[in-house]
């Protein structure tokens, strides 16, 4: 699947789980260590290519993510699904439709879209507001539509959460996939010659909406990327020693880590 030739780099904005790492109340050895890379916000990254940045999932830490990482603009924003850790930041981009003065456009499922549109009915509420809110625009996507963003086909690809559904996406030579305990053969087929393949990979204990990260480490040996990254992780897993354990070309990814892939791909 070519990108275009695009150089593309990728943001980790966010590596945890949904409570986050260090989790609230939580003294463990992971939640107290000293390992900025075991300090982990909620999931979330940005993709930047042809001087734009596509976000995939605002999370209820986007507004300290963005400015950690200087983000400096927002073009257009992917959902994987509707859960509160991957959505609750959409407020935040307030500041970029100002600094661009006009509206961000959001792609998502039918069913995920409808759950936004709720949370945040102000955001889509007919009439001009008293307050500042996000300028948004909805689009919405099937299993199995091509985007066309900014001259980058993506891909989205469907992967199972437990009883639902969710999406992740590629960009060319890289996909993102998180929130995670299976994916489905249709989908695999989507997912091969891949430079860098994000995974979720919480733990080692089995789950019933995520992998683990055996599972991730059998789905890495069965699409062959050259790199794949582990993200959606708990507080189980400590950066160091997790990662000592893998494969070389099997990371963990941490906040703040900066991805790119060349322009030929």
């Amino acid at each position: 699947m070519e990108s275009g030739n695009h150089e593309v780099t990728v943001i980790v904005l966010g590596s945890g789980t949904s409570a986050g790492v260090p989790t609230i109340g939580c003294h463990c050895s992971v939640c107290t260590s000293a390992d900025p890379r075991d300090q982990r916000l909620r999931p979330s990254i940005a993709v930047r290519y042809l001087d734009r940045v596509v976000v995939i999932d605002t999370s209820p830490d986007f507004r300290m993510q963005a400015l950690r990482c200087g983000l400096d603009r927002v073009d257009a924003i992917l959902f994987t699904h509707a859960h509160a850790d991957h959505i609750l930041g959409l407020d935040d981009t307030r500041p970029f439709n100002f600094r661009h003065r006009g509206e961000i456009p959001i792609y998502g499922t039918e069913e995920t879209i409808a759950v936004i549109q709720r949370v945040f009915a102000y955001i889509f509420a007919e009439g001009e507001s008293e307050s500042w809110v996000p300028k948004i625009r909805s689009h919405i996507f099937s299993p199995d539509d091509v985007l066309n963003l900014f001259g980058m086909p993506v891909v989205p690809i469907r992967l199972k959460h437990g009883k639902g559904t969710v999406f992740g996406f590629r960009f060319g030579a890289l996909a993102y996939l998180t929130d995670h305990n299976e994916i489905p053969p249709e989908s695999i087929e989507k997912l091969h010659e891949l430079d860098v393949l994000f995974l979720d990979a919480l733990r080692h204990k089995p789950h019933p909406t995520h992998s683990t990260v055996e599972q991730s480490l059998k789905y890495v040996e069965l699409l062959k990327p050259r790199r794949a990254y582990f993200t959606h992780i708990s507080h189980d897993l400590a950066h160091e020693r997790t990662e000592s354990r893998l494969p070389p070309h099997v990371r963990l990814a941490y906040d703040g880590l900066e991805i790119k892939l060349g322009g030929s791909g």
